[in-house]
């Protein structure tokens, strides 16, 4: 395989930021997909280009993993900004947009929100995926159709997918879907095992399952779900305990909490992932916490959504790991992720300093990809997916940072604006602050949203 070298002004290596650092990577050369590019080789003194590499001047860091996504809420970014509600008045909007979507709408669209995530500097996502079928659940010829546009949107948009299918079978405990969840639902956890089975993994594709919520899947058939994952070992994601509401409801139903509920039937472990985590009992947190359950932190929605804060410090010191998502793309910006979830805890407790700057950058690069299965990225290291992306030191945000405060620069004062490179399996996705391979991103989103809501 051919080899490349970027060399890299500074690079954060997990525990400090080092100055000149050479990564020598193997490349496959393929211009179709992000590929299996790998790190092979990393050299840290290396205070000039060596000749002929690749110059990326900034902070360099591992690849960003948005760890929870559903694509299409993009499309409600603003709109539902008019006037007061909860979230579950947002979910009508929510409804109204998914009613509209299409397999080539899908495409579309999630292309060009993978897009702004890999400006964002993302380079793998998880998305979290429920519109399987058409309006009223009638399936398509293909009944993976929409997901395997999502599959589909990522490798155009150059950066990874852990497609996260979500069985989703029910309104709530013991109610029917309502007909704007017809569409989500397989009828059963064992018709959405037959459908999900035929989705193959691709080189920049995993797939992985998702349980909605214990509302969505009625208790006998989590099990179902979640021995599907388990035997093939692929990642298990679940929204959890969001809203008081849904707590109140599986208390009356099952005498258990959500938590309690979703262990009774073997759903918790070290390759389930619980999606907000915010309204949990001491219980709860032993429980996700002694099981190595991850918990995924999306702070930009769940202010936006008046959902809570989540109890990220306990969860993490009972033995939860944290990675970070976009989830309903209010934003799309890890940075801000990692930094509300420091802020969010500071305005909770009034105290400062819950994690170090390197905490919060594991938290959207390592612990991310582990969550979404990609294992082997996340890291600067000889053998690592060659996955980086760059963030500017000299715009007007973090223009004066000390190189040795680099890292506390990129989270507690940098944003997406400020990526300036962003490379997946060794191929430049984004170079100078702009995609490589969609030529305008704005207008593809602008051109693909406006088509949903007309």
């Amino acid at each position: 395989m051919p080899l490349k070298t970027y060399w890299l002004e500074h690079a954060w290596l997990g525990t400090h930021v080092e100055p000149g650092v050479a990564l020598d990577v193997s490349t496959s050369g393929s211009a179709a997909e992000a590929g299996d590019g790998r790190i092979s080789a990393l050299r840290t003194g290396v205070e000039t280009p060596p000749p002929g590499a690749e110059v990326l001047r900034g902070l360099t860091l591992p690849g960003l993993a948005n760890a929870h996504s559903h694509a299409f809420h993009r499309a409600l970014r603003s709109t539902v900004q008019v006037g007061s509600g909860t979230f579950w008045t947002w979910r009508d909007f929510m409804y109204k947009v998914a009613q509209n979507l299409t397999p080539d709408s899908y495409f579309a669209l999630a292309r060009a929100v993978y897009a702004e995530m890999a400006l964002a500097g993302i380079t793998a996502v998880g998305e979290f995926h429920y519109v399987h079928h058409a309006p009223g659940g009638v399936p398509y010829a293909d009944p993976n159709a929409m997901g395997e546009a999502l599959i589909a949107a990522a490798s155009e948009a150059g950066i990874r997918i852990t497609l996260l299918d979500t069985a989703y079978l029910a309104a709530g405990f013991g109610e029917a879907p309502n007909p704007h969840q017809l569409r989500f639902s397989d009828s059963t956890a064992d018709a959405w095992a037959e459908r999900v089975s035929a989705l193959k993994p691709r080189e920049h594709a995993l797939i992985g399952a998702a349980i909605h919520s214990v509302r969505a899947v009625p208790a006998g058939q989590l099990a179902t779900v979640a021995d599907w994952a388990a035997e093939r070992r692929a990642p298990l994601h679940v929204h959890l305990s969001e809203q008081t509401a849904e707590n109140e409801a599986c208390l009356a139903a099952h005498g258990r909490t959500p938590t309690e509920l979703l262990a009774d039937h073997g759903v918790l472990g070290p390759r389930t992932t619980g999606v907000h985590n915010t309204h949990l009992t001491d219980g709860d947190i032993a429980l996700l916490g002694s099981t190595t359950t991850g918990t995924c932190m999306c702070p930009t929605t769940e202010r936006d959504l008046a959902d809570g804060i989540g109890p990220a410090v306990r969860l993490q010191r009972a033995g939860s790991p944290l990675s970070l998502g976009s989830d309903s793309h209010a934003v799309i910006d890890l940075l801000e992720e990692a930094r509300a979830m420091e802020l969010n805890e500071r305005l909770s407790s009034r105290t400062r300093g819950h994690w170090t700057a390197n905490a919060l950058l594991a938290a959207a690069t390592e612990d991310g990809h582990a969550a979404l299965g990609w294992s082997e990225a996340g890291r600067l290291e000889s053998g690592s997916l060659a996955d980086f992306t760059t963030i500017a030191l000299d715009s007007v945000r973090t223009a004066g940072a000390l190189p040795r405060l680099a890292a506390e620069t990129a989270v507690f004062a940098a944003s997406a604006a400020d990526i300036r490179h962003t490379v997946v399996g060794g191929r430049h996705i984004v170079r100078d602050g702009s995609h490589t391979l969609i030529e305008d991103v704005p207008s593809a989103l602008a051109t693909t949203i406006a088509a949903l809501r007309s």
